[in-house]
């Protein structure tokens, strides 16, 4: 991204990074010039055949708010020393006609806007752009009151099947003039016809060399998208969901940076894990999630729970949950549904089985339903919601929460169904569902218990049982004995899922470590023999 330093002594601009040169300009424009007014996102209005619209608001308990007009204000920044960073793209509830573009800009600026295209230089469309102004106070004497910028647009109306090339702006900031050129980025709407795809998921990712690595390999899958399975980038490090947590703010700008290299052309679905409860953004510690990402709003509540929500992209539907609400575990936001979230799923998963169009389902959320490192299996996810992913015979769940690789047998009614040894096939509809935990994105990495060694291909030890927990209703943790844990793999490593439609769709699931080595794969095929 071509950054200006207008403002910034060239001596050293030129040893900056991009989060350096915001932190710079921030410290050095006061707070009275800047930031005493709101901000403006007024815009053009969408071209034919592509409409622009909210991507919905956020009201966090310490002044989150969108913004639409800006009052007048004594002074502000002129837009050319503001560079928008860390892109970050999802998909609308119909990945073939709508695309959300995110992005965050370090001082508040006029007229957000999209410029987009399906030729570079053919940026004629401007789309109307709207700010999210989270507003974070001083949570100790080592951490100062952060204000932060979230810009969004929603493009519909969009082409299947078609790239888009795009740009992000604002007054002074043109995407499309000549010296912004090599800032544009790209996106591919999904096919209206199923056919073969790609798409890459891992949990609990943060910011480290680890994450950026895992981040460059991704991209190298050419995913159709990535599943983010919660913990996203450890801003609030201690993870309990309460004011007393250790947070800062600022984590977030230098992780939508790190990201922003496969974000901005790789639609990034994220859903909510523990660290993702930021306890000071109402409600119930997402205002922060939704200020920053613009997910589907097709969820049971999207105002208060914005991590929970489905689409379908081919011939695999994908549905995203929060596990904080079911969990034994960690049970701050346990039942704040009231249930409606459990019912939504039950009703989401039977309109999805029940399209022609769909053979797989895959369900991703947080906490594990079936694992033995160091937080083991929330026996809350199991008495939720284990039932419906059998009733509905869901394909693929995918989990973080432990920061390890590892992958079950086909598991049915709590017990093997099938073993799946590396390489093998196995069919859902006969033998159970594989989980898979994918905590390798790039925190700092857990184990397994006392001698029990990694087990994944090409290093196969195989165990005829596991000695782990699960957590109760009581938040005790219970000693089990278990027979499913079949890979297992203490390294940093991400799911690459290649997905192909025909008479005999079936779904090629691979673990690939962070130097690229594959650890892991089976194939899930419905009706196999």
């Amino acid at each position: 991204m071509d950054t200006p330093n207008v403002g910034i002594p060239e001596r050293l601009a030129s040893g900056m990074s991009m989060p350096e040169q915001h932190a710079y300009l921030r410290g050095r424009l006061s707070r009275r010039r800047v930031l005493a007014g709101s901000f403006a996102a007024a815009g053009t209005a969408a071209g034919a055949g592509l409409l622009a619209g909210s991507s919905g608001s956020a009201h966090g308990r310490t002044g989150t708010r969108t913004s639409a007009v800006a009052p007048s204000s004594r002074a502000r920044v002129d837009g050319r020393l503001v560079a928008p960073f860390g892109r970050h793209l999802a998909f609308g509830a119909d990945p073939r006609t709508q695309m959300r573009i995110s992005w965050q800009v370090p001082l508040a600026v006029r007229s957000p806007f999209v410029r987009i295209g399906t030729r570079p230089w053919e940026l004629s469309q401007k789309i109307t752009a709207e700010v999210r102004d989270l507003r974070t106070p001083s949570l100790s004497k080592k951490l100062p009151a952060v204000e932060q910028y979230y810009v969004h647009a929603a493009l519909d109306g969009l082409r299947p099947d078609t790239t888009y090339y795009y740009g992000v702006g604002h007054d002074g900031f043109d995407p499309a003039s000549p010296e912004r050129m090599a800032t544009l980025g790209t996106f591919r709407t999904a096919p209206a016809k199923a056919g073969r795809f790609v798409f890459t998921a891992f949990g609990d990712q943060g910011v480290s060399y680890h994450a950026l690595a895992n981040d460059q390999l991704i991209l190298g899958q050419d995913p159709a998208f990535h599943l983010h399975a919660g913990d996203i980038c450890y801003a609030d490090d201690t993870g309990h969901g309460k004011e007393s947590d250790t947070y800062d703010a600022r984590v977030w700008d230098t992780f939508l940076a790190q990201t922003e290299s496969v974000a901005k052309s790789v639609p990034w679905m994220v859903t909510t894990g523990n660290h993702d409860m930021e306890a000071w953004y109402s409600p119930n510690g997402y205002g922060g999630q939704a200020a920053r990402w613009s997910l589907p709003d097709n969820g049971f509540d999207p105002a208060k729970a914005p991590g929970v929500y489905s689409f379908r992209y081919g011939n695999v539907g994908v549905v995203a949950l929060d596990a904080n609400d079911v969990s034994y575990e960690i049970p701050v936001n346990r039942g704040y549904t009231d249930g409606r979230q459990t019912a939504w799923l039950d009703r989401r998963l039977g309109e999805l089985r029940a399209d022609a169009g769909t053979d797989f389902i895959v369900v991703f959320f947080h906490h594990c339903a079936y694992s033995t490192s160091r937080h083991a299996s929330d026996g809350g996810v199991r008495d939720a919601w284990l039932k419906l992913f059998a009733k509905h015979q869901v394909d693929l769940v995918i989990n973080g929460h432990n920061h390890v690789y590892e992958r079950t047998d086909a598991i049915k009614d709590g017990e093997v169904g099938k073993p799946v040894p590396v390489g093998a096939s196995t069919d859902p509809t006969r033998d159970g569902i594989v989980y898979v935990t994918a905590g390798g994105a790039g925190k700092d990495l857990y184990g397994f218990g006392p001698g029990v060694e990694d087990s994944y291909e090409g290093h196969v030890h195989e165990r005829d049982h596991v000695e782990t927990f699960r957590w109760t209703k009581r938040r005790r943790s219970e000693p089990e004995t278990v027979e499913w844990s079949r890979v297992r793999y203490t390294g940093y490593s991400f799911l690459a899922v290649e997905v192909t439609a025909g008479t005999r769709p079936r779904m090629t699931v691979s673990a690939l470590a962070e130097s690229g080595e594959r650890v892991d794969h089976f194939e899930v095929v419905r009706g196999a023999r």
